[in-house]
């Protein structure tokens, strides 16, 4: 309704929102600059993208990175020296997931591009990320968390269309088309949880920085403070521009931590800083700090369960070892059902 709508508009994604919201935004911007009569001007005020799923060769590395170099906040790898060579060389070695990616985005083809999404995901992002499900339902976690079903990450029919193209591994210019949105004047807000290995908080850092705005290059790292006096993150912020890492959060930084996600959700959207929101995000806005965010909260909290079940499972992902077979899980150990 015409009387319920306002001059500005405000976009907020996550996940693989980060591999297409920059695009959307690009094309509210280009139908813009058209200017054909009776179109309605949609003026974009904030992107705003949690967790997102960028460009597929920085996702890669950050998966990388975030399970052998020890980018997560928790201090642990299950792997060890002679499986982290080859996780490495599952993403690096000739013909593995970069040579794969570099394929599809020269040749476009969708079984090209879909041979990439399949060894990728299941040879580098997986290695993770398969053995959340796997302990989401065994019967002890199942007990504690009185459940009555099965755990199921989501519809089977929906990633199976978006694999059948390889549209997980395709170049689609998100990167240019976020530096785009920042050339607009358009307030950007990009947030990680620190604890969510997909689409985890070094890639969207990365792309934080190849987005070239204005002196982000000389912001630092700054607490976040909420109402509960707590420091739940960092950001890093340079005019309208900022990065936020979430302490302890996953994939979905409202879910984890809603006080600190109001916060900074409010902020960016009422065109503040994401630190304190008592700042106008002007050019003259930018973060004194730390070049880096070094919080650690160490291995004390991993449950043994898991760390076990996480273990074995990695170690079997990374070296192509897909049927597993049912087991029953404890405490104590694994053993055959």
């Amino acid at each position: 309704m015409p009387q319920c709508s306002r001059s500005g508009f405000h976009f907020s994604s996550e996940s693989y929102g980060g591999h297409y919201g920059p695009i959307l935004n690009e094309y509210i911007e280009a139908q813009n600059a058209t200017k054909i009569t009776g179109a309605h001007h949609i003026t974009l005020e904030t992107v705003l993208i949690g967790n997102g799923r960028y460009g597929p060769p920085l996702q890669y590395q950050a998966y990388h990175n975030y399970s052998v170099f020890l980018g997560n906040i928790h201090d642990y790898t299950p792997l060890n020296a002679s499986v982290q060579a080859q996780f490495y060389n599952n993403r690096y070695g000739a013909g593995n997931c970069v040579d794969r990616i570099k394929n599809c985005a020269a040749r476009g083809i969708s079984e090209i591009c879909m041979s990439a999404s399949s060894f990728c995901a299941n040879l580098v992002e997986s290695v993770h990320d398969n053995c959340s499900w796997r302990y989401l339902n065994t019967p002890n976690v199942q007990a504690a968390i009185r459940t009555h079903q099965s755990y199921c990450e989501s519809s089977n029919a929906v990633s199976e269309a978006f694999t059948a193209v390889g549209d997980d591994n395709r170049e689609v210019g998100t990167n240019e088309a976020l530096k785009k949105s920042i050339k607009h004047n358009v307030t950007v807000m990009l947030f990680a949880g620190d604890a969510g290995y997909n689409c985890n908080w070094l890639g969207g850092q990365v792309v934080a920085y190849e987005a070239e705005a204005p002196e982000f290059d000389c912001a630092g790292f700054v607490n976040i403070s909420t109402t509960d006096n707590i420091a739940h993150g960092q950001v890093k912020q340079a005019g309208k521009i900022s990065f936020v890492r979430i302490y302890g959060s996953g994939h979905e930084v409202p879910f984890y931590q809603p006080p600190a996600a109001l916060s900074i959700f409010e902020r960016a959207m009422n065109g503040k800083d994401v630190a304190t929101g008592a700042l106008t995000a002007s050019m003259a806005c930018l973060t004194e700090g730390a070049k880096d965010s070094t919080y650690r909260k160490g291995n004390s909290t991993i449950q043994l369960l898991f760390y076990r079940l996480m273990r074995r499972t990695a170690i079997r992902q990374v070296l192509g070892i897909r049927h597993i077979g049912r087991r029953s899980w404890s405490e104590e150990g694994a053993g055959a059902s």
